[in-house]
């Protein structure tokens, strides 16, 4: 297979993952030790890609500082960016200037938020074996309902398009990577506002061209809540998902380096310590991603939660599925839990948010 051409989807604004996302784009959040995209990027070299070009919008200027031009990633990376969001198809169409592809050439297009475990050569080539016009990665999920779901024939050819809906037909959704054979994007409308799911597919399929469905079950997440956050990381750490870009062995904790972990603090569940992070004696963290710079301090409790950078988390604290935002200090005696979102630079007083009624 020759070397393959990538889009990348980076333009979203990650409301969601807020605030985690008001000061960093969300495929540049510290996953399992480095950037989110670091993983997609590496998975994607593994299979033949060599040139990605980065579709991006919000925090546009983030990007390149990070990847610099890919080569010290084994890649070409170039940067193209939307004035105004043009939605997903509108967003492949601007990027695809920058391709070197032919009209017949396969070109890969990747969401910027889903971690995934699947064959991106075995989809490429079910695409070219079929010369299908796009070929989607379908994923089944235990309930379809949250999502679009996405109906195939025997042959695999994709029959509709369905928005959410209280009873799906089947329970293969869209997996958000597709392969498009170069022509057609160029038959996507020019800076106008498309969305590739609601226009483009549904057209193709219209018009009786092929859009074919390359389903499996292998390990799929789109990390755009704060818990879907947490569990990517913390899958990557355990090894549940294997990513070249991993920045030390799998295991119950990955420290980073300057990372200070007490030998008396308990540490485990794929929690990820940031560069220059300290988790004191007497402190228990479990399946956290800890940013750069943050203080857990002795007698602390931080279970599936998020600290941002130089966040500060004071003795005897409980933080459980909760995100303290960057520079946030959350005083001694705090209960935070059930999603609880810190704002950046906030402080909170002593025992200021209680879920218990002890003294």
């Amino acid at each position: 297979m020759p070397d393959l051409e990538a889009i990348l989807l980076v333009g979203g604004q990650g409301t969601r993952l807020r605030p985690l996302t008001l000061g960093t784009p969300k495929p540049l959040l510290p996953t399992a030790g480095v950037p989110f995209l670091a993983h997609q990027l590496a998975r994607a070299r593994s299979f033949g890609v060599r040139r990605i070009i980065f579709a991006t919008s919000y925090k546009a200027s983030m990007f390149e500082p990070v990847f610099g031009d890919g080569s010290a990633l084994g890649l070409s990376l170039e940067y193209m960016t939307e004035e105004t969001p043009l939605g997903t198809g509108g967003a492949i169409r601007n990027a695809a200037q920058a391709l070197g592809a032919g009209p017949s050439d396969p070109v890969l297009v990747l969401n910027g938020d889903i971690l995934s475990g699947h064959d991106i050569g075995d989809q490429v080539r079910a695409h070219l074996a079929r010369e299908a016009a796009v070929t989607l990665h379908l994923t089944e999920v235990d309930d379809p309902s949250r999502f679009g779901c996405v109906p195939t024939d025997d042959e695999g050819r994709v029959t509709a398009f369905l928005e959410k809906t209280p009873n799906p037909v089947t329970n293969r959704i869209n997996a958000g990577c597709y392969v498009f054979t170069r022509s057609v994007i160029d038959q996507i409308p020019k800076d106008e506002v498309v969305s590739v799911e609601r226009e483009t597919f549904p057209g193709l399929i219209e018009s009786g061209q092929l859009v074919l469905g390359y389903a499996d079950r292998t390990y799929w997440l789109d990390v755009g809540t704060p818990a879907a956050f947490v569990q990517g990381s913390r899958d990557l750490v355990l090894g549940r998902l294997d990513s070249p870009a991993l920045p030390g062995p799998h295991g119950e904790y990955l420290a980073l380096e300057g990372s200070r972990v007490s030998p008396e603090a308990k540490v485990r569940g794929g929690t990820a310590v940031g560069a220059r992070a300290v988790v004191e004696a007497g402190a228990t963290v479990v399946g956290s991603v800890l940013s750069d710079d943050c203080v857990v301090e002795a007698g602390t409790i931080v279970t599936d939660s998020v600290l941002g950078r130089g966040a500060r988390v004071c003795a005897g604290t409980v933080v459980r599925d909760a995100v303290v935002g960057d520079g946030a200090v959350v005083g001694p005696g705090n209960e935070l839990q059930a999603g609880v979102r810190i704002w950046p630079g906030v402080e909170l007083p002593e025992r200021a948010v209680r879920y218990s009624s002890d003294v």
